[in-house]
């Protein structure tokens, strides 16, 4: 019998949190394997998350962009075509150089990639299953779980995988729904909606809450509804879905909105995105002790160690927004308190983006927080419409706004409605991690002509004094 592998750090999932957790332990000199089940690396993020979605959004953006948008710029496109099938494989490609890539940092750094399903034996043991069901168990000094999440399912609308189908099954349909049906009108919700309405499908969205985007500050997701619905999605707010059914190629949806009102639609998939669980299938959490919360969620200190003494868990394994950066943060983090360090995470200043277009990023306080927190605050808005640099792109839709302490003016929130918002929030992000306030980023030069200058006059519209409106 072979002796067992012995590391120092033992990951036990792949996905943001788990392979840059792996990366910054062996960049700190610490023997490291990492554990994935999965034939590639990246988890759901890189796989069948993130990446993929934003490879779908973005060429279905350029397709409507070509489609609807070039003429206005005296560009005269005819007889637009669509194929399906190498937008499909573009995404693939996309997916499998980035996979490759972590395989590659791997043996850059010398991390291990151990394939297989990892279970805890012990606190400094772990079994890993292999797909030919050979099992091989590995030691370590401190195990770091960071197996991630999976679609939350819908009592009243089970999955089928054909035509009540998750956010992974939604990334790769066959052919363009003549219409589609979203149960959820979050951030996977909207994208995946998103990309299918650009292509021709018929999107309805139906969402519980009497709002979109519902984490966001309520002028903004007002904000980015209004543009959406312009676009051609459809939307039915404080509205739950009672019954889904599946008749040959045909879903038949019954609904109920807070009136009592009923409604039956009939759509030719269903997808449902009402959020993500935290993934510990056969983890063996149970069998050492370590609690989770009612949510599933492990219980961690705040050194990410749970009630086993160097077992940690991190990513949407944990309490905290299910977000790849966040998870990657705490990955760092992680590794550098095994590692003797002080790693640390700013719950405060994570950003999140919704990738539609145009997109949607906040980070920090909305003001329905601020007066739930009884702050007092200034705000100040600026429209992407008075921005030059948005003029001449045509792409005026939205607003940033600028949320400061009306005492010190420190920098409590920003949200922007806009073209690349998602580029444009890092900016607040990085005043915010510095105490920084809104006259701080007013008084800062911002080139001209550019997107960001309509970051510069909502800091200037906190104190009443923008320039260009």
């Amino acid at each position: 019998m072979s002796e067992q592998q012995s590391f120092d750090v033992v990951v036990i999932g792949s996905g943001p949190g788990g392979y840059v957790a792996a990366i910054r332990a062996a960049q700190l000199g610490l023997k490291t394997a990492c554990i994935e089940k999965d034939k590639t690396l990246g988890g759901t993020c890189l796989n069948v998350g993130c990446i993929p979605s934003k490879a779908l959004l973005d060429s279905s953006e350029q397709y409507a962009h070509t489609k609807h948008k070039l003429g206005v710029h005296g560009i005269v496109v005819k007889d637009v075509g669509l194929d399906l099938g190498t937008m499909m494989k573009r995404k693939e490609a996309v997916v499998g150089d980035l996979t490759k890539g972590i395989a590659f940092l791997f043996k850059k750094n010398k991390v291990t990639w151990l394939p297989g399903h990892g279970r805890l034996v012990s606190a400094t043991q772990v079994e890993v299953k292999k797909s030919d069901g050979t099992t091989e168990v590995v030691t370590a000094k401190n195990i770091i779980l960071a197996t991630g999440s999976v679609p939350a399912s819908l009592p009243t609308a089970p999955y089928d995988g054909k035509r009540i189908v998750d956010s992974t099954e939604a990334l790769s349909l066959s052919q363009i729904p003549e219409k589609l049906l979203v149960i959820g009108g979050g951030a996977i919700g909207l994208e995946m909606g998103s990309v299918w309405s650009r292509l021709g499908t018929k999107v309805t969205v139906v969402e519980f809450q009497d709002r979109i985007v519902p984490f966001a500050d309520r002028q903004m997701g007002a904000a980015l509804l209004k543009i959406l619905t312009a676009q051609g999605l459809e939307f039915k707010l404080s509205t739950k879905v009672t019954a889904a059914k599946v008749e040959g190629k045909k879903v038949y949806v019954e609904m109920e909105d807070a009136a009592g009102k009923k409604d039956r639609v009939e759509a030719d998939y269903v997808l449902v995105s009402i959020g993500r669980k935290p993934y510990s299938e056969g983890l063996g959490l149970k069998e050492l002790g370590i609690p989770q919360d009612k949510l599933g969620r492990v219980e961690v200190d705040a050194h990410f160690q749970t009630s086993v003494k160097g077992v940690y868990a991190i990513g949407d394994l944990v309490r905290g927004p299910m977000l790849a950066h966040k998870a990657e943060d705490e990955g760092v983090a992680v590794a550098e308190i095994i590692a003797g360090q002080a790693g640390h995470v700013n719950y405060d200043v994570i950003p999140n983006v919704v990738y539609t277009w145009p997109e949607l990023a906040t980070v920090g306080l909305s003001e329905e927080e601020c007066k739930a927190k009884g702050i007092t605050y200034n705000t100040g808005t600026f429209p992407f419409l008075a921005n030059g640099r948005a003029k001449a792109m045509a792409e005026t839709d939205g607003l940033v706004k600028i949320i400061a302490d009306a005492k010190t003016d420190k920098l409590l929130g920003m949200h922007i409605v806009g073209p690349r918002a998602s580029d444009m929030i890092g900016e607040a992000v990085m005043v915010m991690e510095f105490g920084g306030s809104a006259e701080d980023i007013a008084r800062s030069c911002h080139a001209h002509p550019t997107l960001p200058e309509a970051i510069k006059e909502a800091a200037l519209a906190v104190a009443k004094r923008q320039i260009h409106l």
